[in-house]
């Protein structure tokens, strides 16, 4: 059986998704933050060398990364599913938009997080430097960055309510972390209906909320 260690509040609810949409049988060993530094336990470093959030075990098998625990999954078990057909336009898409969307997305947010949440972690004195300094990135650097990728996003939606054709992939599964976590960060007010569309579309789906109930609290959605 598929065994999915799983962080709370982490990418790796996506996988929790992706393996109620096939309706398989799987497992969750659930590990929580440090409540201080918000990092992963220890203990995940006994499952992958990086300690890192998701790892899959399936047998003897262990498979870490969202992208190629997503592609493994469809690939042993989807039979055909949320995958489109090989050497078809959508299929193009679906390879791009799966590994865009940690490889190209998620750098932005993420250091945006990281200078955001800087001073929180600072000592009292060097808070109102580094406030200044994370604001300064943000603006000069990071906000337009996301803006310009939200945009893509909102225009690559333009013919589809999902992102690699007129049905539900992993490449959309892959997409709804960034998308949730621009949403949090509040970089999706304003004028992208499409990308709100698809994220009620996606969280409206009986499968998202059996994962939610399975993965735990999940701010992003």
């Amino acid at each position: 059986m598929i065994i999915v260690h799983h962080l709370e509040a982490s990418r790796s609810q996506r996988i929790l998704w992706l393996l109620e949409e096939l309706g398989l049988e799987y497992e969750v060993k659930l590990y929580k933050r440090n409540p201080k530094t918000m990092l992963a336990p220890p203990s995940l470093k006994s499952v992958h060398p990086l300690g890192k959030s998701p790892v899959i075990t399936d047998g003897d098998t262990i498979v870490a990364e969202t992208g190629a625990i997503i592609e493994y999954i469809i690939e042993k078990y989807g039979e055909g599913r949320l995958i489109p057909p090989a050497g078809s336009d959508d299929r193009r898409r679906y390879t791009y938009w799966l590994h865009y969307a940690e490889g190209s997305a998620m750098p932005f947010l993420v250091m945006k997080l990281i200078f955001t949440e800087m001073p929180n972690q600072a000592p009292f004195i060097a808070k109102p430097l580094l406030r200044m300094i994370g604001n300064k990135v943000g603006e000069s650097y990071l906000d337009p960055n996301i803006a310009t990728h939200i945009r893509f996003w909102e225009d690559s939606l333009a013919n589809s309510t999902w992102f690699a054709g007129p049905e539900l992939t992993g490449a959309d599964i892959m997409m709804s972390f960034p998308a949730e976590a621009a949403n949090a960060r509040g970089a999706l007010r304003g004028n992208f209906p499409r990308i709100n569309a698809f994220l009620a579309a996606a969280h409206a789906r009986p499968a998202y909320q059996r994962a939610l109930a399975k993965g735990g609290p999940y701010p992003y959605a």
